[in-house]
């Protein structure tokens, strides 16, 4: 049985280069991976954000870093061994497959969200399990629908909700308000209403207080969540600032204190009601 190789994300920030000089750079890992027992597998490279970000495979992180050293000499501000039960395509979509030494862009920044049914306890007590069910049933068909209509990607299911990823941060505020729209107008024919708490934040796939993939977007999408009212979509304010000039509504909510983070955040709730 054949022993998996670990996977690594880097991330070079501040990177004033063009895509043609971080095509070049590529071809140049590329020619130097064997000597270290490296592949390189493909990049994302966000010009607006001078910001790129590697994904290899080899024996260690100091393997893939003397890649880039011996390389071109652009060593990574950080890198991450990603973990292997982590579904890649869940979080960015398709990965870049472009030839070596062509040119292109391609952002990492990734919306993550999510969904929680709400009362959940109360309603498997009042209900039973088989009425829980039911209800989560249709909090999943719902959700699934608007991620296939918004181009969302479910990354995991959580019990009483769903995570899931979007490339685009303004489509995964279209789904939420797709999410709560479809559940709105369930509830007026239900004799069972089903509330449900969404949170979204935005962020790139490596951090420095985080040492996994999308760590801090994650873990502030899952409080924003847990924090958000029955109904309510509550977003961060990276979020709201990547959907200036979109045709949403943010309301303030000011600084909020969320379970795990040490201090307040400032969040923004999504104004959504017919």
């Amino acid at each position: 049985m054949l022993a998996l190789v670990p996977l690594f994300m880097d991330r070079h920030e501040a990177v004033s280069v063009s895509p043609e000089e971080v095509a070049e750079a590529h071809v140049l890992d590329m020619e130097t991976q064997d000597r270290y027992g490296v592949r390189y597998h493909t990049y994302w490279f966000d010009p607006d954000r001078q910001s790129v970000f590697c994904l290899a495979e080899g024996p260690s992180k100091d393997a893939v870093e003397n890649v880039h050293r011996d390389s071109h000499g652009l060593t990574a501000d950080a890198i991450v061994e990603v973990d292997p039960n982590v579904p890649l395509n869940a979080l960015f979509g398709s990965l870049p497959a472009h030839p070596p030494g062509e040119a292109y862009t391609a952002p990492a920044m990734r919306a993550i969200v999510f969904t929680d049914v709400c009362g959940s306890v109360a309603q498997t007590h009042e209900l039973g399990d088989a009425g829980h069910l039911a209800l989560l049933g249709d909090h999943n068909e719902i959700v699934r629908t608007q991620l296939a209509r918004h181009d969302g990607r479910e990354v995991k299911h959580t019990g009483d909700g769903i995570m899931a990823a979007f490339t685009s941060v303004s489509a995964s505020v279209s789904f939420a308000i797709g999410v709560q729209t479809a559940l709105h107008e369930r509830n007026e024919h239900e004799p069972t209403p089903l509330q449900v708490s969404i949170g979204i934040s935005a962020g790139e796939p490596v951090t420095d207080d985080h040492d996994d993939l999308f760590g801090a977007a994650v873990q502030l999408a899952a409080r924003l969540c847990g924090a958000a009212a029955a109904g309510d979509i509550a977003v961060s304010v990276a979020v709201r600032e990547l959907c200036m000039g979109k045709q949403f509504r943010f309301e303030d909510r000011g600084t909020v204190a969320l379970k795990g983070l040490p201090e307040p955040t400032q969040a923004y709730s999504v104004i959504w009601r017919p």
